[in-house]
């Protein structure tokens, strides 16, 4: 390598620094039907899906390259048949295993060979605090009472679980109930996450989108709780996007901590950068991870402040929020270059807040328009 291309390999990396985590979207298959899925409305068949051994290679890759933790995810990653030979196998390569599950497709064997394979950290997500609020939420009749059972066998393999409590107008109420019921599973850690309006939760906006009043409550008691549980019960919190004065940094920042692979083998910096029409994606089966990481143009295209307008490029927050979420701004503003539109100094601020009020006063819609997997 000459010596400009290494300065200019090593100006990159000070840009992107190693990745430290890995999301493998095993599969798009899911029982559930949960109406704010961050899977994309297209979603990959069966037979699109990566190998067994393709994704032991990307495990690989990622070690490699720096990744310490690796999301298993999906959809519901126990429909794949191999998942205990994934976990073994990231064990063994040394990452720290998370799997990300609704519970449906474990039994108690299942979980008893994933404790022995390894695995590190189950994270089991509640639809609501009660089998009927729940089940409806997630479109599976007994959903409920199979996520406790589950919780309970993660227990007995010793493995850590964290509840991740996806918020939203229809279960907002419900916030002191999860935590208590976080605490009676046992859980170390709770997410509770107000929904994320892409992809499926754009199509349930009204149904979904909670109100100011229901939000201040959230803030309220989410602060309550992290003195009330300290030393019990660690809270992290996704706080409402639409009622918040300035973005998060969304993913640490684009193509800056931890990048996803679709099912079907395409590396993209973020859940739902599918979104955003300019942008194509390389597949782990063409390319090396560190190639794509390092010189993929979807990843390069928002690092750093060059593709930042000036409002952003000059404001003291930009090493805090990155500029916000790309795919958001694309959205709501039809531009991902544009300032998130959530940030107070944008100008479709009062966009989004007119966006939110009208949704979340809108009437609640009967039922929900529920993910569905061809």
């Amino acid at each position: 390598m000459t010596a400009t291309n290494l300065a200019a390999s090593a100006a990159l990396k000070k840009l992107a620094p190693p990745p430290m985590a890995l999301l493998a979207e095993l599969t798009h298959r899911c029982p559930l039907s949960c109406p704010y899925c961050s899977n994309p409305l297209e979603l990959i068949g069966v037979k699109k899906e990566l190998s067994t051994e393709d994704w032991i290679e990307t495990f690989r890759q990622a070690a490699k390259m720096g990744v310490l933790h690796l999301h298993l995810s999906g959809g519901e990653p126990a429909a794949r048949r191999d998942l205990l030979e994934l976990t073994k196998a990231a064990v063994d390569i040394g990452l720290y295993t998370n799997l990300i599950t609704s519970g449906i497709g474990l039994n108690e064997q299942r979980v008893k060979a994933l404790g022995e394979a390894g695995l590190d950290h189950v994270q089991l997500s509640i639809q609501g605090t009660d089998a009927i609020s729940a089940d409806r939420v997630g479109g599976y009749k007994g959903g409920f009472d199979r996520k406790m059972a589950v919780a309970k066998w993660v227990g007995d393999a010793g493995i850590p679980l964290t509840v991740n409590a996806v918020c939203h107008k229809q279960n907002m109420e419900q916030l002191n109930d999860m935590l208590a019921l976080a605490i009676e599973l046992g859980a170390r850690r709770i997410e509770i996450a107000t929904v994320q309006f892409h992809g499926w939760a754009e199509k349930n906006k009204a149904a979904l989108l909670p109100t100011r009043e229901q939000v201040a409550f959230a803030n309220k008691t989410v602060a309550e709780a992290r003195k009330r549980l300290e030393g019990r019960l660690v809270i992290d919190y996704v706080p409402a996007d639409y009622y918040s004065s300035y973005p998060k940094a969304c993913m640490g920042g684009w193509g800056r901590i931890g990048l996803n692979v679709t099912p079907d083998g395409r590396v993209l910096p973020c859940h739902a950068a599918e979104t955003i029409p300019s942008l194509s994606f390389d597949n782990i089966k063409d390319k090396a991870l560190a190639d794509i990481w390092y010189h993929g143009d979807a990843f390069n295209a928002y690092r750093g402040d060059d593709w930042m307008p000036d409002l952003c490029r000059t404001c003291d927050r930009k090493e805090i929020d990155f500029g916000g979420c790309r795919c958001q701004a694309m959205a709501i503003a039809g531009d991902a270059s544009a300032t998130d539109p959530v940030c107070v100094r944008s100008p479709l601020r009062d966009l989004v807040t007119s966006m939110a009020e009208e949704n979340s006063k809108a009437p609640v819609p009967e039922s929900f328009t529920y993910r569905t997997f061809a």
